[in-house]
């Protein structure tokens, strides 16, 4: 009996982590096909002003779509199970993925870049839900380690693929089937008995507005996910238009969205496995946090300054930001970890999204920052627009983790009152 509990979670852990991988490499395929996508679509030079403003444009509606889709998947995750998000949220972005390489024209990329957001919106917090109920405290944030680490390679991975396939629509096509082949292993995954449990008692499930209840549920709801803002910030603004503020700072870099992201992830895949092994050596959540949060710190100053020398010296400090940031595994155990069974999968499942759409109030800032600093010679000031966001996006992170309740050995057997 307990040969087939521990198959039953190597495989619960095999499928959330392989659903990971896919969920990350959709999510950035647009990020590294964004140029040559754009190019082809409007039939303009690499270099033209629209590719940056259209390409922002579409990032956003793709972030939107995973505020939406993290609350909607949230909820249903709670209401129905975890296991009918895995199945619904996979096959909602692998359809919209495949259909993104059949697109001709800017506004029906931006349906379909909104569809595939609603739809990976929902995976992670699943997967996440399912990791950490199914395994005991002292050894569920190994789990949850396993599948970020996994999951973050899909980036990698698509940053590779980016190199070398030199058609854009066949990446969007070989992105979604993939998805459609994992629905395939998610036959014989089973539902976590916790949530089998809560589902056959009369509490609610599945309130989103549960979360905002009392000023303690507001405080750390929004505590965990501004911790995790730094991450999108580095990703949505530094890694993904480096072009445009390292190119300011040293016109004789310019790198490529592309290997960029491919060396972050690169980076974050080994900090994803380094924070979840120094969480679990602390025995704490917050200790693991404030190290590599101050290693992003560190980083991102590197960022304005080491990497302007070389395109050599650029991936490196890129590689090292990845690691830096690569705490996404504790994050996401600590969200797990902060709520009831019957607003669990609600609250885990959005909660990465808003980080992750934390992008588009970011990327406004940024933009409207840029009209305000101006370069001697008239142009946008990318690096100095970029620092202050930073600046901000990091002092709020700081405070947010001072605030944040310690969850490592916390019961998850537990439901929130009304």
């Amino acid at each position: 009996m307990e040969q087939k509990t521990s198959s039953s979670l190597n495989k619960l852990i095999l499928v959330a982590a392989l659903g990971y991988f896919v969920d990350i490499y959709d999510l950035l395929l647009f990020s590294v096909e964004r140029i040559d996508s754009l190019v082809d679509i409007l039939k303009v030079d690499a270099k033209h002003p629209s590719i940056k403003s259209v390409g922002m444009d579409l990032l956003n509606w793709q972030m939107f779509g995973m505020l939406i889709g993290g609350i909607f998947w949230g909820i249903l995750g709670d209401k129905k199970g975890r296991l009918s998000v895995l199945f619904g949220s996979i096959i909602t972005y692998s359809l919209a993925n495949i259909a993104n390489g059949f697109v001709q024209d800017v506004n029906t990329y931006s349906v379909l870049r909104f569809v595939s957001g609603f739809g990976l919106a929902g995976e992670l917090g699943a997967g996440i839900t399912l990791v950490s109920e199914s395994m005991s405290k002292e050894r569920r944030g190994i789990g949850t380690m396993i599948v970020a680490t996994v999951g973050v390679f899909g980036a990698v991975v698509a940053g590779f693929m980016g190199g070398v396939i030199s058609n854009w629509r066949v990446s969007f096509f070989i992105g979604g089937g993939m998805g459609l082949l994992l629905l395939i292993l998610r036959i014989g995954v089973l539902e976590s008995s916790m949530f089998k449990n809560v589902k056959e008692s009369k509490v609610r499930k599945g309130n989103f507005f549960l979360l905002f209840s009392s000023a303690k549920q507001i405080r750390k709801y929004l505590a965990i996910i501004f911790v995790a803002v730094p991450v999108w910030y580095v990703m949505g603004i530094l890694i993904s238009f480096s072009p445009d503020i390292i190119g300011k700072i040293n016109p004789a870099i310019m790198p490529n969205p592309g290997t960029s992201i491919m060396f972050a992830y690169l980076g974050i895949t080994v900090g994803d496995v380094a924070s979840g092994l120094i969480s679990q050596l602390l025995k704490s959540r917050k200790k693991a946090l404030f190290v590599f949060l101050t290693l992003t710190l560190i980083s991102i100053i590197m960022y304005f300054t080491v990497a302007t020398i070389s395109i050599v010296a650029f991936y490196s400090v890129v590689t090292f930001i990845g690691f830096a940031t690569g705490y996404w595994a504790v994050f996401m155990s600590s969200a797990a970890e902060l709520f009831g069974t019957n607003i669990r999968a609600t609250a885990t499942t959005t909660a990465p999204n808003f980080v992750r759409g934390a992008v588009i109030p970011i990327s406004f800032g940024f933009k409207s920052l840029e009209k305000l600093f101006v370069n001697s010679d008239g142009t946008a000031d990318s690096v100095t627009a970029a620092i202050v966001v930073g600046a901000i996006v990091l002092v709020v992170a700081y405070i947010s983790l001072y605030s944040l309740e310690e969850t490592f050995h916390k019961d998850l057997n537990y439901t929130e009152n009304e």
